[in-house]
């Protein structure tokens, strides 16, 4: 979750501590990536596999 955090932060979507807990903060940066990048495949605030490739890649 850590991770998760850190690549959201480096999108300038995450604000928050980097603590490894999925909080209101994660799940809102995440929702605010998968609109920006068009996954609607997935709920949003889901970390799939579509929303990790998009992420990572």
């Amino acid at each position: 979750m850590e991770k998760l955090q850190r690549l959201l932060a480096a999108q300038g979507l995450y604000r928050g501590r980097f603590h490894g807990k999925f909080d209101w903060r994660v799940e809102e940066a995440l929702s605010e990536f998968q609109y920006d990048h068009g996954i609607d495949a997935q709920e949003w605030g889901v970390y799939g596999p579509i929303t990790r490739k998009a992420l990572e890649g």
